[in-house]
């Protein structure tokens, strides 16, 4: 177990729960690495409402409502696809919040534009309140992947006060 990721997971579920709120997760480079993160704490699933891996472009579009002009014109790494996918995991879910992640994890995928590394995250409320950024992250595609995990829930946790 990781002790770091279980701690942050723990707080997470700490702020939820205080606000009565439920977590929903739309990830791609992190293929559930953020809902297994959160699943380890005990009790989860009182603040975890669920969990959409949507690795391919299709899986964007079929479960989260991601616009194909979006993912044609943007990439599925990016601000204007993170966006979306926040929007639909919240869409096509009860939850209360949400995070989404995107991104180049390696070896390879990386170009001169979006180099591996690079993370796309959003975060919404239901009540509106959104946020993005995008991050380069250094590392193996393992090192990668588990940075991008840490700031998805370290930014539940700026987006949810207390």
């Amino acid at each position: 177990m990781d002790e770091t990721l279980y701690d942050l997971a723990v707080r997470v579920g700490q702020v939820l729960k205080a606000h009565r709120l439920q977590l929903v997760t739309a990830e791609s480079c992190t293929g559930g690495w953020v809902g297994e993160a959160i699943t380890m704490v005990p009790g989860s699933s009182e603040w975890y409402e669920r969990g959409f891996i949507t690795y391919t472009n299709t899986a964007k579009m079929d479960m989260l409502g991601v616009l194909a002009t979006t993912l044609a014109t943007h990439g599925a790494v990016s601000e204007q696809t993170v966006k979306e996918m926040v929007a639909g995991a919240l869409e096509h879910s009860p939850g209360d919040v949400a995070v989404s992640v995107s991104g180049v994890a390696g070896p390879g995928g990386g170009t001169p534009q979006k180099p591996v590394g690079t993370v796309c995250f959003s975060w919404a409320l239901r009540d509106g309140s959104l946020a993005t950024a995008t991050h380069h992250f250094s590392g193996d595609r393992e090192q990668v992947r588990r940075q991008a995990v840490v700031r998805a829930l370290e930014g539940v946790l700026s987006l949810v006060p207390g």
